[in-house]
């Protein structure tokens, strides 16, 4: 079972066990309609990022330095530079600059890596990730 499957089926334990000790209640001094409950998810997970909205799109290539990021997986190079090519006969004015990231885990913010790419980000226009599998 997978683990939202069970995590659903434990707070479907959990609101019909509720349920039933509520019903269980009712004769007692309080009416039902005072009894609240509140089911929480053990697993949230909380972004401390606040979202924002994705970049515009480009009108066009043409002209435009376009940023190659190959992954640290083998054939990620590879297929960096197939895109160039691809980008260059397209688009002839088009500039392309790879950045290829040694490690998995090479842009994550805590890495002291993270300085180098951020500041690459700054320098082009778009992204093409590629992730070599």
């Amino acid at each position: 079972m997978s683990k939202s499957a069970s995590f659903a089926t434990l707070m479907l334990f959990a609101v019909a066990s509720a349920l039933a000790v509520s019903a269980c209640n009712m004769g007692a001094t309080k009416n039902a309609a005072e009894y609240q409950y509140e089911v929480m998810n053990p697993w949230a997970d909380v972004d401390p990022i606040p979202p924002r909205s994705i970049s515009q799109r480009l009108d066009t290539l043409d002209g435009k330095k376009i940023g190659l990021f190959a992954n640290s997986k083998r054939s990620s190079v590879p297929q960096a530079r197939m895109v160039e090519k691809r980008l260059k006969e397209r688009f002839p004015n088009v500039q392309t600059d790879l950045y290829h990231a040694p490690d998995p885990d090479y842009i994550a913010q805590d890495n002291p890596q993270w300085g180098k790419f951020s500041a690459w980000i700054k320098t082009v226009d778009a992204i093409v990730l590629t992730v070599g599998d």
